[in-house]
């Protein structure tokens, strides 16, 4: 019978999510210091995979690994089952984890043009929060935010670090479309809809660039553990942005 967690003395614990998946938990609290606890631990993996590794998935606590249990199966890692192997494996490379890596952390600046037709849920924003709308801009493009993960739609950002005097909660009818692009607040979190989807977050501006392109080499723009800051920019400069190719450049 397959254990559904690791029986270890390790800080981590891990979880059976399936035959090919495992869940790894690095704590309980959505804070700074496990996020760089868990993207450095996956930049780890990534460069030392094991045998049957096919990819993971990052989130606020844990780490995601997906793998091919036929390969597991027949690699010499220590173990009885695929889940037993990977466990294994896994606690060996978080013994290990602080004597390889340290994190290269990427600042991006994302240009976004506040209110009018860009974000129609400005104002909405700012009666909740009993701000103006110049407040709510101010402290939005002020802040430093850190992508915790990418989901639900290839591309989207989940950013941390936004000023809790803009906690909105999100629309009580989600619309039915919303542009690629914008940018909005749900909760005490701001993100970026990278396609044009449904979506109930508060939309209070919309950004130019393109956060998700399956031609480039990189399709989505940001990556959890990046930072990135809003700058205001205005209407005209939104067009301009827009005509350009992809409307950014990497860098």
């Amino acid at each position: 019978m397959i254990s559904l967690q690791s029986a270890t003395n390790s800080d981590i614990l891990i979880y059976f999510l399936s035959e090919e998946a495992v869940s790894v938990v690095f704590g309980q609290d959505i804070n700074e210091a496990t996020f760089k606890r868990i993207s450095e631990f996956n930049a780890l993996l990534t460069c030392n995979p094991f045998i049957g590794f096919r990819t993971t998935v990052v989130a606020y606590t844990t780490l995601s690994v997906f793998y091919s249990p036929i390969e597991v199966m027949q690699s010499v890692l220590p173990g009885s089952t695929g889940f037993e192997k990977i466990s294994a494996y896994l606690d060996l490379l978080n013994a290990e984890a602080t004597k390889y890596y340290s994190l290269k952390q990427r600042r991006i600046e994302i240009p976004i043009c506040y209110g009018g037709i860009f974000g129609p849920d400005l104002q909405e924003i700012a009666t909740f929060n009993r701000l103006s709308a110049e407040e709510v801009i101010h402290l939005h493009s002020s802040a430093v935010y850190k992508v915790y993960m990418i989901g639900f739609v290839p591309g989207f950002a989940y950013m941390g670090g936004m000023d809790e005097r803009l906690a909105t909660p999100r629309k009580a009818q989600p619309r039915q479309a919303v542009h690629a692009g914008s940018v909005g607040i749900a909760g005490k979190q701001t993100g970026i809809y990278p396609l044009s989807i449904p979506g109930g977050w508060q939309i209070l501006g919309r950004t130019p660039i393109h956060l998700f392109d399956i031609n480039r080499m990189r399709p989505s723009f940001l990556e959890a553990g990046d930072e990135v800051r809003f700058k205001a920019i205005d209407e005209q400069r939104y067009y301009e942005l827009s005509n350009l190719k992809d409307g950014h450049q990497d860098h």
